[in-house]
Parts: structure tokens; C-alpha cells; sequence
């Protein structure tokens, strides 16, 4: 009997390694973070960035690029809607991201994908950032679905140390696994030690089964830093935030490419979906660069939401030689669906009413788009850049406080409402490094960027198809599709549940628990 049991694993670890197992294929998730729209290599040439992606341009290129494809501003509102589906007014994380010293998370009622595709027969693995709460054990990763977890659960710390200070007086290591927290790699670059566990997640994969991999990478998020031995193609450049960013793409790269190859050493690429993604717009304050998209990270202008995408796999057949470049409407909380759709999974019971759309013909047949709208946000406890700004009279419209700070897309029109933050196109700064540079924003051939913008403007319309860049504001001329929208967005306010945002609880401090970041909650 022993023998038999040998020989059958065996056979469905064959069968595994050949072909899909059980018709499912292995999925793959990369998310990078803060990683800016003009800063992979096949969007840099055109828009004349020295950043270089050699590999991700030619997984890019043999595979489906994204070009309409769309994230939510900050960290913890797009992985949320990655793992969950659904908005943020409907989980209560409209506002800000999950700070490490608040009793917060992405809410315990919502089904998320792992916790899906591990019914569903997939062993689920995890390395990387969190940042979806962990103020309660329920709260993390291994508690979530993931069989297995590596990385930090705060929104960031040194690539070396791993060390995190919230405060001067709350600090700690934020590196943790489902076998307990460790400080063993400290030194190790997070790009080779993150691409060194996922290559271990691989090996460690139950082989009868198909495996779910979610690799959410600390590059490219501020601190800047990276090896020497990365910055040599980017000597060139003066801003130091651009030539440290420049080398922590090329680590990053580099990383991918390491596990990718470590996919096609285990016989498993040919089984796998990939799909790579940035959490939001790229941080213009720490090197990152959206140009020619107006905002950064933080924002809802395009710069901030329009997100660097694509899928590649070796199983999917692409339905015309030509099609390369896919310009359908796509959301991050559309991977849920998706992906479930991909891997012939069925929702289990009791999963909450889903925001995102299965895009999965869209992807591999390039049928048209589910999906003709996006909620950017509503978020009522938006903080303004400009501190002075107010709002004067009555703000409501059409059903909707227009103060409040909130964007909505649908079909080729876009409204902002309320204060906008940073709204400035923002050149790649190794443009300006010589005396004799013009800037296009003042060069007569580039006409159409406002040298300024009224902050206390409250309703801002765009035609996104026809003007990608934000640069003509038309909401006086196209009133009746402002209050069209506007209508919109009251509906989708009435859908709200409350903002999750609790005070900072001291509780949290890692020196009442040995030094680490981790849960403080019974």
C-alpha cells in the first residue's frame, strides 16, 4: 500500500509538472510599489526616461500590456481591493493607508483571494509587504489564506536592517513569517532576499496541487536605497533620488527575472500566469516619475491612478499576432474575479458582493471590457495640501458634497471634486541638466499645461479619452455631464460604510513585544 501511495504521488506530480493541474494553472502576482508609470522601460523610450527594465520590457512585449489599466492612490487601498475585490467605501478604507500603530485592517468578513483559491485546491504562498492590518493574529497573512508567509506588515523600512520607526520612540524589526518573527536577514538586500523566498515558496509548493504566489515587492518605496553595483548606469544623473530609483528598478528587474528563471527550473512557467502590477502612481518625491501623466502617489490625477500592468504567460494564446497592447478599461479590483475566472474557481459562500469584473475574456480574447466605470474614491477625511483652501456657500450639487474630496471615471469622462493635492506635470528630472534645456510646460511647441490651478476649484471635468494628460478642464462647458456624475457619485456615497480610522493605539509599540512589529490585540 505504501508503494501505492508513492506511485500515485508520483504520477500527479508528473502530470503537474506537464500540464495544468486538474485544468488550473499556477498564478503568479508581482506587485511593485510606488513604481511610476514612466518608469518601465517600454513607457520610458517613448517618454524619454533613463529608466531601464530589460526583462519586465520583454515579459511586457511577448506578453499583454495594460494600457488602460487603472490602481488606487496609496498602498493599502490597492492591495485591499487586490485581495478583497471591492472598493474601499466598501471596506472602510477610504482614507489614508493602515498606519503600523492603529488597531486596523482590511475588515475580517471579506473572503479574500487566497482563503478563495485555497478551497478551490491552490497552495497559496506569500512573500512580501502586507499592509493590510495586524493589530489581531487574525489579521495576518497565514490567518488569511496564505499556507505559508514571508515579509514585513507595516508599509515600509530599511531594505537592509528592517528596521521600521514609527515615532524617535517606537520602533522596531518588521520582518515576519507563519514560523514567527525573525531579524536573520538583517543586511540582505529585501530585492535578493524577497526574490531568494519566493524561489523557496516555489520549492515548497505541494506538486499535486497548483500553486498561488503573490509576491508584493518593497522596491521601489522610499527609503532610496539599492547596491553600488546597480547605480553605474545611472551615474549620469545629478537628482540623487532619480539615479538611487534608477538603480532600485534595475535590482527589482533583476529580481523578477531570478524567479521567473527559478519557475522554468521547477517545469512550472509553462503551467503559469504572471501579472504584474504597480500599487499606485510613481512617489515624485523619492525618484519616482508619472510624465507625461499630470500628479503623483497620493493623488487622484491620472499620474496617480494609472497604473503600470501586464500579464504574460506562456499557455496564452494571444487571439492575433498584433495584439500586444490591450487599451480595455481594467481595475486592480478586477484581478479578484479574474483571476478566480482564470483558474475555473468558483466564489464560495458568504464571499461579499464583488466590485471588481472578470476580465478574463478581455485579457486572453480581447473581448471588450466589462467594466465602463472605476470609483477612484470618496474619501471624507481628506486632509488639504493647501491648508488655507475654503469652501464657500453651499458645496452640495446634485445629491453630493463637492468639497468632499473624490474622483469617478466613467466611459471617457472623468470628475475630481473637492481639494486634488499635488497637480503639476512633473519632467523626469534627468531632463534639466543642461543650461540650454527648454521645458516643454514653457516651450510654445507643448501647448495646452496651466501654469497653475485654482485649488478651490470644486468640480473638475475631463474627457481622458481625447485628453489622457488633464490638460483642459471643462466642466463649465459640459454641465450637464458634471451633474450626471455627480449623481453617480451620491449613489456610490449612499453604499458607503464608515471610515476605519482609529486613533494610534500605544499599545503597539514594538518594545513591549520583544523588539518586533506584530499583532498587540487579544
Amino acid at each position: 500500500m505504501h508503494c501505492c501511495n508513492l506511485l500515485l504521488t508520483f504520477v500527479a506530480f508528473i502530470f503537474c509538472v506537464i500540464s495544468l493541474c486538474n485544468g488550473k494553472p499556477h498564478i503568479v502576482v508581482i506587485l511593485a510599489d510606488d513604481y511610476g508609470y514612466n518608469d518601465i522601460g517600454y513607457h520610458a523610450k517613448f517618454h524619454h526616461s533613463d529608466m531601464k527594465t530589460p526583462f519586465l520590457d520583454s515579459l511586457a512585449m511577448s506578453g499583454i500590456k495594460l494600457e488602460n489599466y487603472y490602481v488606487q492612490p496609496i498602498c493599502s487601498p490597492s492591495r485591499s481591493q487586490l485581495m478583497s475585490g471591492r472598493y474601499q467605501i466598501h471596506t472602510g478604507l477610504q482614507h489614508s493607508v493602515i498606519k503600523p500603530t492603529q488597531a486596523n485592517g482590511l475588515p475580517l468578513d471579506n473572503i479574500i483571494l487566497p482563503e478563495q483559491l485555497r478551497q478551490c485546491g491552490y497552495d497559496t504562498h506569500m512573500v512580501g509587504k502586507w499592509h493590510l492590518g495586524f493589530y489581531e493574529n487574525s489579521y495576518l497573512p497565514w490567518n488569511r489564506g496564505f499556507n505559508s508567509y514571508f515579509g514585513y506588515l507595516t508599509g515600509g523600512e530599511d531594505y537592509y536592517t528592517k528596521y521600521r520607526c514609527w515615532t524617535k520612540d517606537c520602533c522596531g524589526f518588521d520582518m515576519d513569517s507563519n514560523e514567527g518573527p525573525t531579524n536573520e536577514t538583517y543586511g540582505e538586500y529585501s530585492a535578493h532576499l524577497f526574490a531568494r523566498k519566493a524561489k523557496e515558496a516555489i520549492d515548497k509548493t505541494d506538486k499535486s496541487k497548483p500553486m498561488f504566489l503573490y509576491i508584493a515587492l518593497q522596491s521601489v518605496h522610499s527609503p532610496m536605497e539599492v547596491p553600488d553595483s546597480y547605480l553605474k548606469p545611472f551615474e549620469h544623473i545629478k537628482d540623487y533620488n532619480r539615479m538611487m530609483y534608477g538603480g532600485m528598478v534595475a535590482a527589482m528587474d533583476e529580481a523578477i527575472k531570478n524567479i521567473t528563471d527559478h519557475l522554468k527550473s521547477a517545469n512550472m512557467w509553462n503551467d503559469t500566469i504572471l501579472i504584474f502590477s504597480a500599487d499606485n502612481g510613481g512617489q515624485t518625491l523619492s525618484g519616482g516619475n508619472n510624465w507625461p501623466l499630470r500628479g503623483r502617489k497620493a493623488t487622484l490625477w491620472e499620474g496617480g491612478v494609472r497604473g503600470v500592468g501586464f500579464v504574460h504567460s506562456e499557455a496564452l494564446k494571444l487571439p492575433k499576432p498584433n495584439y500586444k497592447s490591450n487599451k480595455e478599461m481594467i481595475h486592480i479590483s478586477d484581478w479578484f474575479p479574474t483571476i478566480m475566472s482564470a483558474s475555473n474557481c468558483p466564489l464560495v459562500n458568504n464571499t461579499q458582493p464583488l466590485d471588481g469584473f472578470d476580465q478574463w475574456q478581455t485579457i486572453s480574447k480581447y473581448a471588450p471590457s466589462k467594466r465602463s466605470e472605476i470609483l477612484h474614491n470618496i474619501d471624507p477625511l481628506f486632509t488639504p495640501l493647501y491648508t488655507g483652501t475654503k469652501f464657500k456657500g453651499n458645496t452640495v450639487r446634485m445629491g453630493f458634497d463637492t468639497s468632499v474630496h473624490a474622483g469617478i471615471r466613467s466611459d471617457d469622462w472623468k470628475l475630481l471634486t473637492g481639494e486634488q493635492g499635488d497637480d503639476r506635470w512633473i519632467e523626469p528630472p534627468e531632463w534639466n541638466q543642461t543650461e540650454s534645456w527648454v521645458s516643454p510646460l514653457e516651450n510654445p511647441e507643448h501647448p495646452g499645461f496651466p501654469t497653475n490651478s485654482d485649488p478651490a476649484k470644486l468640480v473638475r471635468l475631463f474627457n481622458i479619452a481625447n485628453d489622457p494628460y488633464e490638460r483642459l478642464e471643462v466642466s463649465e462647458r459640459y454641465p450637464d455631464i458634471v451633474d450626471t456624475l455627480l449623481v453617480k457619485l451620491a449613489a456610490y456615497n449612499a453604499t458607503a460604510v464608515p471610515v476605519r480610522y482609529p486613533p494610534l493605539d500605544p499599545n503597539s509599540n514594538p518594545k513591549y513585544h520583544g523588539g518586533f512589529w506584530g499583532p498587540w490585540e487579544k
